[in-house]
């Protein structure tokens, strides 16, 4: 059911308007459009939920009444179970962490207009998702001896369809100090800002006002673009945010360093992956720090950044009858120590303490080990490398500690590398890839565009040897063998679709573009009227594919396409032109 719950007073004449106007979005429908005149229109743009979640003793987790702006349709359970720590945490002060869960049904709504255009212009990293909405969390428990339990537990949380975990949690580190201490009118006024940010437009700059704080955002319109925040306030220098999405992950992986190449290669094939670690912040930002280690590959199986026991996969992720599916789970119940003990790749984080060096670094155990609570920090896996170990990095990251380098820095570093190591093994496949696409001379524009050759793996394979990774990437071993694994996992399924629907649409763009270079009159001479209407027909078919797919193809050239077919028509006796008109 959809529900917007109004945030305060001045809010409440939106609640049922909100609910009328919001209802196709609850049948999996358009979000309104940014600069909507519908209530929380430009909110949308940027989240689906803003709510407060607090503990009841007789309710459990519940979404405070007067504190929470639903904008879609949301299974207001999952938040609440999310947005606390999954087991008794004895720690006092504040915590943010983020989840991910999936849409009711697990159906899968298309992204319309602006959207689909937004992540048609933006790295598959900061896509907004389909069929999946993210939370960001910021969590209090102090001591309160007016609260039954004796405690204040209470936690702000934003859930969106943007994957954006460094400007949400920075945005909470705005807001959530200050709603604690005022409550309900501050949250009424943060809703109210945001629906007057513009939308996150790719290649435009934007200038984010709240809480007295401007955030600036540029984003540029490239595959290989960052977005970069700068908060400008009173203070004598501006806080910069250097990205909206990346994490520190030389300070997520510093415990597990020598096994980051183990890691990458679990996280290229897909392989079930648990993250078990003391507080729900350690295990989301390493389950983040692990999807984001393949870019600009997409991460496409599942994953859970935290992952609790009401969740309603649990019996799904924690059956002993079938294999475990290909998902990564972060969790911090001890319970799940005995339920995912059958899980072939585990990764146990210890509390981190640095003392100006690199934590201690623990050799890779079997899964068998990991048979009580007591079980040490480490990766639990019997998997064997495809790929020899790259001992220069570590000494690379311990020369930059001896340094005294910042943790960016060293986080600059170990993402370079990963990305130097993804491009090594995703250039070979590209070169495959392109050599498949039909030459632009056999495109005609009388004929329907040439078909894409199929993709077959043993004629990839056979190119390895004289277009390998070996030309770009020092590492050594079975890459043949890295590969064929490749192919049976959901990544690659991934990475294929994604590329064949782009060279498909070029090849759309391509034959338009060879449409408007014809001679349109010397081919009508000496056609019937049955072959002059069958091309009026294809035209307009292209013609509404291109405008409706939003073809890489200027908008003169959708013109004269339109004008083209304006001209044939008027050449056919006015019979035809009525019943061409009409269609």
């Amino acid at each position: 059911m959809l529900e917007e719950v109004p945030l305060g007073p001045g809010s409440r004449r939106r609640g049922r308007a909100a609910q009328r106007s919001m209802a196709e979005g609850a049948r999996g429908g358009p979000i309104p459009p940014a600069g909507s005149a519908l209530p929380w229109g430009r909110l949308a743009a940027w989240l689906d939920c803003v709510c407060a979640v607090t503990f009841d003793l007789e309710l459990g987790q519940a979404i405070e009444p007067d504190a929470a702006v639903l904008v879609v349709a949301l299974q207001k359970t999952s938040i609440c179970y999310l947005s606390f720590p999954d087991s008794y945490s004895g720690s006092l002060g504040d915590t943010q962490f983020s989840f991910r869960f999936r849409r009711s049904g697990g159906q899968r709504s298309a992204l319309f207009g602006d959207y689909f255009e937004y992540n048609r212009e933006v790295p598959v990293s900061l896509q907004r998702e389909s069929a999946y909405y993210f939370g960001y969390v910021y969590f209090r428990q102090v001591k309160d001896s007016s609260m039954k339990r004796g405690y204040f537990q209470k936690s702000l949380v934003l859930v969106s369809r943007l994957p954006f975990v460094n400007l949400f949690q920075s945005l909470l580190q705005l807001i959530a100090p200050e709603y604690f201490d005022k409550l309900d009118p501050c949250l009424e006024a943060v809703c109210s800002e945001i629906d007057q940010w513009p939308p996150p437009v790719p290649g435009q700059m934007l200038s984010l006002p709240v809480m007295g704080v401007v955030i600036q955002v540029r984003a540029e319109g490239s595959a290989d673009c960052l977005f970069i925040f700068s908060a400008q306030n009173n203070l004598p220098a501006p806080l910069v945010l250097s990205s909206i999405h990346e994490l520190d992950l030389f300070r997520c992986f510093q415990s597990v360093l020598i096994h980051v190449q183990t890691l990458w290669e679990l996280m290229l094939l897909g392989e079930p992956v648990v993250v078990m670690a003391p507080s729900p912040a350690a295990s989301s930002e390493m389950v983040l720090a692990l999807t984001s280690c393949l870019a600009p590959l997409k991460y496409c199986c599942d994953y859970r950044p935290y992952f609790t026991i009401h969740d309603s996969e649990f019996k799904e992720y924690t059956t002993r009858t079938q294999a475990p599916p290909r998902v990564v789970l972060g969790v911090t119940n001890p319970f799940f120590v005995k339920m995912l003990q059958h899980w072939p790749h585990v990764l146990r984080l210890g509390d981190l303490k640095m003392a100006g060096d690199l934590p201690k670094q623990v050799k890779m155990k079997k899964p068998a080990k990991l048979k009580s609570l007591e079980a040490k920090p480490g990766l639990y896996t019997s998997y064997k490398t495809y790929l020899q170990k790259d001992k220069t990095l570590i000494k690379r990251l311990l020369k930059g500690i001896h340094k005294k380098r910042s943790s960016e820095a060293l986080s600059a570093l170990l993402r370079c590398h990963l990305l130097e190591l993804t491009q090594s093994f995703i250039i070979p496949l590209e070169q495959y890839l392109a050599s498949l696409m039909p030459l632009r001379r056999t495109i005609s524009p009388w004929k329907n565009p040439p078909q894409i050759r199929p993709f077959h793996q043993e004629d990839f394979l056979k190119t390895l040897e004289h277009a390998g990774p070996q030309l770009t990437c020092m590492l050594k071993g079975d890459w043949m063998g890295l590969y064929r694994r490749f192919f049976r996992s959901p990544n690659f399924d991934g990475w294929y679709r994604q590329r064949h629907r782009e060279m498909v649409r070029k090849l759309e763009a391509l034959h338009l573009e060879a449409i408007c270079e014809a001679n349109i009159r010397a081919w009508m001479k000496d056609k019937s009227e049955v072959e002059v209407v069958d091309l009026i027909l294809k035209l307009r078919e292209e013609l509404m594919r291109a405008r409706c797919h939003l073809l890489p193809v200027k908008e003169e050239t959708l013109q004269r396409v339109d004008q083209y077919i304006t001209t044939i028509v008027g050449s056919l006796p006015e019979d035809l032109q009525a019943v061409l008109c009409h269609q």
